[in-house]
């Protein structure tokens, strides 16, 4: 289902602040010692170009509203997608009634760390509004790409090019006197190739994998990637990498790209810094952490060359905003200091918990009518002392690693394997001979214990838009800085 008819809610408008503070009125009336409000709506474009032809031409547009309540020192939760008077009350009642029901049975009160309420606007910027841009441009740039990738070889049996735009306007209030409007904006897109020869199949993706790269930008970002430009460079790699040696089994020095480094990052630091995890509440889907509660400040996590934030005030991120969905501003925060755990991502909740300051801004929710959850923002590793040519001139032996194709990692983030799409043998400090089926293992202490060398140029963001949580589940959009880095004895290939 497609339109170009974008209407969309007023989410500054008086009448929709006004059934804003309704319930919080009547949510405090109720025996509320806090209560939230959450009003918004989603617009979500997908497209994807397969075989000469449009395959997906979607919009999809989510209204609604959530209220969060505290009630005894317990939480209640209720959400609807209409905007009633009648239903908001009833909406916030059914709220005041699960945190009543939830208070008989809680072990301890619900707490929340201090922050100072904020009145606010924001929005991510924008050059070119992507709903605004006529639906036969963008597929006509889809198509081009993907019949230029088809054309390289008849072993290609798939080819597909896809453009996604995303906007979310929200509206939050507290009983605290917060009041903030947003609007987040994201696009991008991606190209891929899939090869089959004598029962090998093998996949080359552009900028990224799993349907490309996604910028909190307008259309301009889409644009940027050109992905006519890069169509035959794909197709043709696929065929390549039929005939391509396996990858060896041994232990070597393993390079990543960012591309792939990205991946890294969100598995083995990002899920395993999110408090609700190390605390145990993630167990029964998500899984929990190895960075328990106890480790904090303790433990060695990595290389003295291992920095990494979480940071949702860095432009272009895919998790960049101006307040979380507790009206929390938008920060830096580390998680790993010169290779030292020292931080969580976290919620007001378990930041009290843990007796911190405050919350580190990372609570978000997929939909207005979906519960906050401590969520990524951009978990980034910060740029080190090397330019990327340096660090393959330096390397004597090793591989190159490029593009995420499969991962595998335990429920404590802690055991993982990596295959990539791509890669090549790196000898005297010089690329050679590509590598097909590549893969990677490790544990993740002493995998980012290896890493002696970060780069500092070509340092950009890439943009993870699928990153799932939550029972029931949620889909995020979070975002990762990185370029290129070194890690030494790693084992690759296949385990003997």
């Amino acid at each position: 289902m497609h339109s170009q008819n974008n209407e969309t809610l007023a989410i500054g408008d008086e009448k929709l602040l006004d059934l804003g503070k309704r319930a919080i009125e009547e949510a405090c009336k109720k025996g509320a010692s806090y209560a939230d409000v959450r009003i918004g709506e989603i617009l979500d474009e997908h497209l994807t170009v397969k075989k000469g032809v449009p395959e997906e031409v979607a919009l999809f547009q989510t209204f609604g509203f959530g209220v969060r309540v505290i009630v005894k020192g317990a939480w209640g939760f209720a959400s609807s997608i209409d905007f009633t008077p009648k239903d908001v009350l009833e909406t916030t009642r059914k709220a005041v009634k699960i945190a009543l029901a939830s208070s008989k049975l809680k072990r301890k009160e619900a707490m929340l760390a201090p922050m100072n309420p904020r009145r606010g606007k924001y929005s991510t910027p924008m050059k070119k509004n992507p709903f605004k841009i006529p639906l036969g441009e963008k597929i006509s740039i889809l198509t081009s790409a993907e019949r230029t990738i088809a054309a390289q070889s008849n072993l290609i049996k798939s080819s597909s090019a896809f453009c996604r735009a995303f906007r979310e306007n929200k509206l939050f209030i507290s009983s605290e006197g917060a009041e903030i409007t947003q609007q987040i904006t994201w696009c991008g897109g991606g190209l891929e190739s899939i090869a089959v020869k004598n029962g090998e199949v093998q996949r080359r993706s552009y900028p990224s994998s799993f349907r490309g790269n996604f910028s909190t930008a307008g259309y301009e970002f889409f644009e940027s990637l050109k992905l006519g430009d890069h169509a035959k460079e794909v197709g043709k790699e696929s065929v390549q990498l039929l005939d391509a040696e396996k990858c060896p089994s041994t232990e070597t020095d393993l390079i990543l790209t960012g591309d792939q480094l990205a991946l890294q990052i969100h598995e083995s630091c990002g899920h395993p810094t999110e408090l609700d995890r190390a605390l145990g509440t993630e167990a029964d889907y998500a899984g929990t952490s190895f960075l328990t509660p106890d480790k904090l400040r303790k433990l060695r996590y990595g290389s003295k060359n291992v920095n990494i934030v979480a940071d949702a005030t860095v432009p272009g991120g895919l998790g960049t905003f101006g307040y979380d969905d507790e009206g929390t501003p938008a920060k830096q925060v580390y998680l790993i200091k010169n290779g030292l755990f020292v931080g969580y991502q976290t919620s007001r909740e378990t930041a009290a918990e843990l007796r911190l300051k405050e919350s580190s801004g990372g609570m978000r929710a997929d939909s207005p009518t979906a519960l906050p959850l401590i969520r990524m923002t951009n978990i980034n590793l910060l740029p080190g002392d090397w330019k990327s040519e340096e660090i393959i001139k330096d390397t004597k032996e090793g591989i190159l690693m490029q593009v995420n194709k499969s991962w595998s990692i335990d429920d404590r983030r802690l055991n993982f394997q990596f295959g990539t799409e791509i890669a090549w043998k790196i000898k005297n400090g010089s690329k050679e001979n590509l590598v097909r089926n590549p893969t990677y293992t490790g544990i993740t202490p002493d995998f980012w214990s290896a890493c002696d060398a970060i780069s500092k140029d070509g340092w950009k963001m890439y943009g993870t838009p699928n990153c799932g949580k939550g029972v029931p589940s949620q889909v995020m959009y979070v975002g990762h800085g990185c370029n290129t880095a070194r890690f030494r004895k790693t084992r690759v290939g296949l385990l003997k």
